[in-house]
């Protein structure tokens, strides 16, 4: 039998929001496969889908610049949250959204190489990183190219903790594209449609969907329609334009921005740290360690 930590056991937890013993039966049975423990806890109709990147986190900002058609979305970290709030950082930050936007970097070689009124992208990191005393590191950022027909929408929420950065086609109105960027900060949908979805998510879900529903003691023939209408369901959450509109949800996002004779291109959004293993400080160890000193 696999050995389950306690801090698994808490991670599962924290994911799926079952009890401690469910989250540890969980892992067992899956030899502490968390991935495969979330889906062993959904096929038994004991936890809604978990987002991988909720386990995940880190500090700092990003920020969304434009340049004519091509605007630019970034990430740049910190080791501290209390670093988001220091000017020069958010000065910074804002400051390489600029210069990508201007600039078009193909790579993030040639982007730390951009030059600034102070030297580079690179070397401007590093003196922030002396000044503020922690490391500061310029993560990631894509470059976005619309047409003349179409609109940026740029939103921020708490100053940079969340990014988005949208464009629509067949409107120049930044605020309704504004709009549909505040929508995808707040709701967080993974594709702009239900088109963008892989064939492969689809199938693991079916198969999770139907597992439910022959756990939940239904017929052969009414599980096939269960896991249709379930799927649809599925399909419809994860998708832009068929989620209920953030500032309407009396209407889709696709209904609101076709009454503005638009349509949704794409969309991009950073939320500052996932992907990224939080370090997590065991302050009673690091006291003891100095004292046995």
């Amino acid at each position: 039998m696999a050995d389950i930590s306690a801090k698994l056991v808490k991670e599962l937890r924290d994911m799926t929001g079952v009890g401690m013993m469910d989250a540890k039966r969980a892992l067992v049975e899956v030899e502490g496969n968390m991935d495969a423990a979330v889906d062993y806890l959904r096929e038994k109709g004991m936890a809604k889908a978990a987002k991988k990147n909720d386990r995940v986190a880190a500090e700092g900002l990003a920020n969304v610049a434009s340049n004519g058609n091509f605007a630019a979305i970034v990430e740049v970290n910190s080791e501290t949250d209390f670093v988001s709030k220091n000017e020069m950082f958010q000065d910074l930050v804002k400051k390489i959204a600029t210069e990508i936007a201007t600039n078009k970097p193909k790579s993030m070689e040639e982007a730390l190489a951009l030059k600034t009124d102070k030297g580079t992208i690179e070397s401007e990191l590093v003196e922030a990183t002396t000044v503020i005393g922690e490391k500061i590191s310029f993560r990631r950022f894509e470059l976005v190219e619309k047409a003349d027909n179409a609109a940026f929408g740029a939103y921020l929420h708490m100053g940079g903790r969340i990014a988005v950065l949208t464009v629509l086609d067949g409107t120049t109105d930044e605020e309704v594209a504004k709009d549909v960027a505040m929508h995808v900060a707040a709701i967080n949908p993974r594709y702009v449609n239900e088109s963008q979805i892989p064939q492969e998510e689809l199938d693991h879900e079916k198969a999770i969907l139907s597992e439910q529903a022959l756990n939940e003691g239904k017929p052969a023939n009414i599980v096939e329609k269960m896991v249709i209408g379930r799927l649809n369901k599925f399909k419809a959450e994860i998708s832009l334009v068929d989620q209920p509109f953030v500032k309407d949800p009396d209407m889709t996002v696709e209904k609101y921005v076709a009454s503005k004779g638009a349509t949704v291109k794409s969309f991009t959004r950073f939320e500052v740290g996932e992907g990224i293993e939080k370090r997590e400080d065991n302050f009673v160890d690091e006291v003891m360690s100095q004292v046995k000193k």
